[in-house]
């Protein structure tokens, strides 16, 4: 499977400091994929103490990464 990643995409991975081998990890082999706004989906892995969540979007045999960031588990239990 391919992964792209939109420009904000790649603007937020920076800022919050997490690297694409995290993100493909989380892609390829999630906890959990939930539905997401608009068509999207959220994959989402615990990592540690906290969960890395990837928003994404599937488009043939691509996946478009949207954005990505870490969140406490007890939000999305």
């Amino acid at each position: 499977m391919k992964i792209e990643y939109t420009d904000y995409a790649e603007v937020k991975i920076q800022k919050r400091g997490l690297s694409k081998s995290q993100i493909e990890s989380v892609l390829t082999n999630p906890d959990k994929i939930l539905d997401g706004d608009e068509g999207r989906k959220v994959a989402q892995k615990i990592i540690g103490k906290y969960i890395l969540r990837v928003v994404f979007e599937e488009s043939g045999n691509a996946y478009k990464v949207i954005t990505a960031y870490y969140s406490k588990p007890d939000r999305y239990k």
